[in-house]
């Protein structure tokens, strides 16, 4: 089966795989998924993913933590230093200091179903850090089958103090049944038969094809005709309304960063860059990927908060469309560190769809990043800093 039946509970007729946005919608009626007295918008329902919201109040806490058998409302007493409420005109969260927001959303998923959550592509543009924990849990992110109970999400501005409010959606979730994941050799067959990975236009042959438990990515420091490669946070920039879009001239919050002779860029430590990857990526509709946080036993930096690619990113079925390349999110640790050209930087996993959306990520559905060529998120005017 692909679909689910009405009446079923369990989940236990469904293929294994990420759930569509249909099987989402059955989920919500299912009450698997649930927002008490709020209603979940059609807006929230993603092609392989769920928008989660905020709830009324932030509190902010001294100190990060993980529940592990307690209960996170009982357990985040302890590191309390001030509750801010959401509600009407929101509130300011500022840079380094972590805050735990309860979601609108709850769970009461069924024992075959886990749920994995990440930031949206526009929250980790602003390097605000997020993460859900859950009751009794070790780990972040990752939601057990079964799980019932509320999410809440850790929230860190990095570079930028931002201002939010109630019903903002910063992160998303995925609800996955069973083993949906794609090998290394299944995804060199499926980019065989219609290619995933692009890179000027043409797919990239199989000796550029680099996997290892993943797809590799790389950075373009070749860039423009002007040598323009991408942005660099500035210090000290003044607040940002993260419910604001296309609202902030890029001028009063990035540096432009240009490649050195040999098409390279030397980090700076500790400061956040936005760069592109130098393929173009295309999700097909029988799959969905996420993009892994860069192994820092590789090198000294930071590359790319998780996040997820739904179906349709990139993707075409005229083929008119190469795919879209990837922004990436760079910060270099305790020293200058040299990134090159075609240095790879990051990893997307690929996972099986239970069954093709029925809708796509695009232009249809409103998305802002398909084919695009620059980085910037979608609070800023599509100016170029002076």
């Amino acid at each position: 089966m692909t679909d689910m039946e009405a009446g079923s509970d369990d989940m236990t007729d469904l293929a294994e795989g990420v759930f569509p946005s249909q099987l989402l919608r059955r989920a919500v009626d299912a009450g698997f998924i649930d927002a008490g007295p709020y209603k979940i918008p059609e807006s929230s329902i993603q092609p392989a993913s769920l928008d989660l919201r905020l709830g009324e109040k932030a509190y902010r806490i001294r100190c990060s933590f993980l529940p592990d058998t307690e209960a996170v409302e009982a357990k985040v007493k302890h590191y309390i230093m001030d509750e801010l409420d959401l509600r009407d005109d929101g509130a300011v969260l500022e840079t380094g200091r972590p805050y735990l927001i309860p979601l609108v959303e709850q769970l009461a998923l069924p024992p075959g179903v886990r749920a994995r959550t990440n930031p949206k592509s526009s929250t980790g543009r602003l390097d605000v850090f997020t993460r859900v924990i859950t009751d009794e849990s070790y780990r972040f992110d990752e939601i057990a089958p079964g799980y019932r109970g509320n999410l809440y999400l850790e929230v860190v501005p990095l570079s930028f103090t931002v201002k939010v409010r109630q019903h903002l959606s910063l992160n998303q979730l995925r609800l996955v049944r069973g083993d949906a994941s794609v090998s290394d050799d299944e995804l060199r067959a499926i980019h065989a038969e219609t290619p995933v990975l692009f890179r000027g236009g043409a797919p990239v042959p199989d000796r550029g094809f680099a996997t290892s438990n993943g797809l590799f990515l790389s950075l373009d420091l070749r860039g423009d005709e002007s040598g323009h490669v991408g942005f660099r946070a500035k210090d000290h920039a003044s607040l940002i309304e993260m419910g604001l879009v296309d609202n902030y001239s890029p001028n009063d919050f990035w540096d432009e960063v240009g490649h050195e002779s040999g098409d390279r860029v030397v980090l700076d430590p500790g400061r956040f860059y936005l760069l592109l990857s130098e393929e173009a990526v295309t999700i097909p509709p029988s799959l969905a990927a996420e993009m892994t946080a860069y192994d820092p036993t590789s090198g000294e930096l930071r590359a790319h908060y998780a996040g997820f690619f739904d179906p349709g990113f990139g993707y075409d079925a005229e083929g008119a469309l190469h795919g879209s390349r990837a922004a990436l999110e760079v910060r270099a640790h305790d020293v200058p560190f040299m990134v090159e050209h075609r240095q790879r930087v990051c990893k997307l996993t690929f996972e099986r769809m239970a069954a093709p959306p029925d809708r796509l990520y695009g232009a249809g559905i409103g998305s802002n990043y398909q084919g695009q060529e620059g980085t910037l998120g979608k609070h800023f005017r599509r100016e170029r800093p002076s």
